[in-house]
């Protein structure tokens, strides 16, 4: 073998590699070590798989949660009588395609037997709701009442005033009605025709739907006239900006996002914080690499010596060892995937850990890992593998084996 050979000779380089990585009685903790390295990085891709496909899953459950309560699209009043039938007509003739719900909305008080609570009260239209909000639907599809002072709440707010289907509870109103010599709060007895679950507790507890026709009767709203409109599309973070220029300056307009901006931030900065911190466990994986590594080095000095004696380049020695270092570690890689992988797929079809409900929108745990996460996992262990393979290699390729020789 030529020490002037530029190239590495492969098969001298794979029968080194396969000679170091088989146990070494007289050198046990060598191979210890790199067993817990290989241990460590195939932990730290499974454990950020499933956290990375939990925090994402999760997001997208309050997003979908979100999404039915909020409505893609809500144009609000800036000016008096701005929301009205002749908008809601140019914006059907711009966007055909568009499911539009108008909507008047004030606070009330409900009560039922004893139990009191603050609630927010929308008039609408119930064919024009469901057809954009399938709680809705869902809620009213076997409701036979037809009259005007009839209300679907949310199951929360139902529990807790002991308000079935078919119960009357009573709103209470901010306006006044006169009574004798005085007056009152206005209040009217309501049916109820229907019970939504939505999923999310505050949203079940705060909201009740009523008709058109309640709030121009008793609440003197003029006909055609609306606090504002629900709009559903399909593309509603790109059709934000079509819609703003049809409807002019009167109005405002929001997407769902826009509502509840800061909580998907807050969630996308704690997805990114617990990426970081994971990570630290590939991290401490690389470093038992780069141990075990070491420890081949010194424990080889005099068997690296005497292959350069007999003609291995430094670019070999270094090739061994780099090459050692990205076999543990795609390695463990490798394992980690196939655990990660493992894993998600039981969360996902067996009820192994059960959440409430009412805090997190759903009782089973979500888990959705997309590809760019995926990708953005392998990337950072692979870097971190590389780079961590590289000082051990420069290390052994540094061997004098002059030195090593005279001292052995």
């Amino acid at each position: 073998m030529s020490s002037k050979s530029t190239k590495p000779n492969k098969s001298f380089v794979r029968y080194i590699i396969k000679h170091y990585l088989k146990y070494d009685k007289e050198n046990p903790f060598i191979f210890i070590s790199a067993l817990l390295a290989f241990l460590g990085i195939a932990m730290g891709v499974m454990v950020l798989m499933i956290a990375m496909g939990i925090m994402n899953g999760t997001q997208k459950e309050f997003e979908k949660k979100l999404f039915v309560m909020n409505y893609p699209l809500t144009i609000l009043p800036l000016m008096d009588d701005s929301v009205n039938d002749t908008l809601i007509q140019k914006i059907k003739k711009t966007f055909p395609t568009y499911q539009i719900s108008p909507y008047y909305t004030t606070q009330v008080i409900s009560k039922n037997d004893s139990s009191v609570q603050g609630s927010l009260l929308y008039g609408v239209d119930f064919k024009k709701e469901a057809s954009i909000n399938s709680v809705f639907k869902k809620a009213i599809d076997k409701s036979k009442s037809s009259s005007k002072f009839r209300a679907v709440i949310g199951d929360s707010l139902s529990f807790e005033m002991n308000a079935p289907k078919n119960e009357k509870i009573t709103l209470y109103f901010s306006e006044q009605q006169a009574v004798g010599f005085g007056t009152i709060p206005l209040q009217k007895r309501f049916i109820v025709d229907g019970i939504f679950d939505s999923g999310l507790k505050a949203y079940d507890k705060a909201i009740i739907y009523t008709t058109y026709q309640a709030f121009q009767k008793l609440l003197k709203r003029e006909k055609g006239v609306y606090d504002g409109l629900h709009i559903y599309t399909q593309n509603a973070m790109s059709d934000i900006d079509r819609v703003k220029k049809v409807v002019g300056d009167g109005v405002l307009v929001e997407g769902w996002w826009q509502q509840n901006g800061s909580f998907f931030s807050a969630m996308e900065m704690e997805k990114k914080a617990l990426f970081l911190v994971l990570l630290l466990i590939i991290l401490v994986a690389s470093l038992n690499i780069i141990s075990s590594l070491l420890m081949t080095v010194m424990s080889r000095r005099s068997e690296i010596a005497l292959l350069r004696t007999l003609g291995a380049t430094k670019d070999e020695i270094k090739s061994i060892f780099y090459k050692l270092g990205l076999i543990i570690g795609g390695a463990g890689i490798l394992s980690g995937t196939a655990l990660g992988l493992l894993g998600i797929w039981v969360l996902k079809n067996f009820d192994i850990i059960s959440m409430p409900i009412d805090i997190y929108g759903t009782s089973r745990l979500p888990v959705d890992l997309t590809m760019s996460d995926f990708l953005f996992i392998i990337s950072g262990t692979v870097i971190i593998i590389l780079i961590s393979s590289i000082y051990p290699a420069k290390k052994a390729s540094q061997t004098d084996p002059l030195q090593v020789l005279r001292n052995e």
